[in-house]
């Protein structure tokens, strides 16, 4: 369990490097649905967005185990009851999005016959088989879980600048390893 009042400078690496990687993922997935137009250059930057993805998912099982073996913190600093259980959900709305948006967008390609090169590194086949409704089900989700992503990303950035401006409590500084 984490112990003290401080992250781990593992911790910390994991929250920033994985928050920045999830943060260009949702933003290049948010430029190619809205303005990358259908052709060549477009299942290009898809393929580079699933190859991502993928890396995001071993990643992000790293970080979620790592999370889940060391625990959590107790709350910097005493809070109302809403504040404290609300912080709770987002944190956990952000760690299964960890895992369940890169695996629902996997999955969709997966049913959707679409093999997944990953970097030259290796591939992940498509069904033998696809399913375009199963396909269509897991892009859905992975569109919902983009959606519930963000918006917990929104309501953690502000819980965190509301922690250091508002109460001035050491909640964003042990994050970044000042407190």
């Amino acid at each position: 369990m984490t112990a003290g009042k401080n992250w781990s400078v593992i911790s910390r690496l994991n929250h920033w490097i994985f928050g920045l990687a999830m943060i260009a993922m949702l933003a290049f997935g948010i430029y190619l649905h809205e303005f990358v137009p259908r052709g060549p250059d477009k299942g290009l930057l898809i393929g580079y967005h699933k190859a991502a993805g993928v890396l995001v998912l071993i990643f992000g099982l790293w970080r979620v185990g790592y999370r889940l073996f060391n625990g959590f913190l107790e709350d910097a600093s005493p809070m109302p009851k809403w504040q404290s259980v609300s912080a709770k959900v987002v944190h956990w709305v952000l760690l299964i999005s960890v895992i369940a948006m890169p695996l629902s967008g996997l999955i969709g390609s997966y049913f959707g016959g679409h093999d997944i090169d990953v970097f030259g590194l290796f591939t992940v086949y498509g069904a033998m088989e696809p399913s375009k409704a199963t396909g269509n089900i897991f892009m859905g989700m992975h569109g919902a879980f983009a959606k519930l992503t963000i918006l917990s990303l929104v309501l953690h950035v502000a819980g965190a600048y509301k922690h250091h401006l508002i109460d001035k409590d050491d909640t964003l500084k042990r994050m970044v390893g000042r407190s």
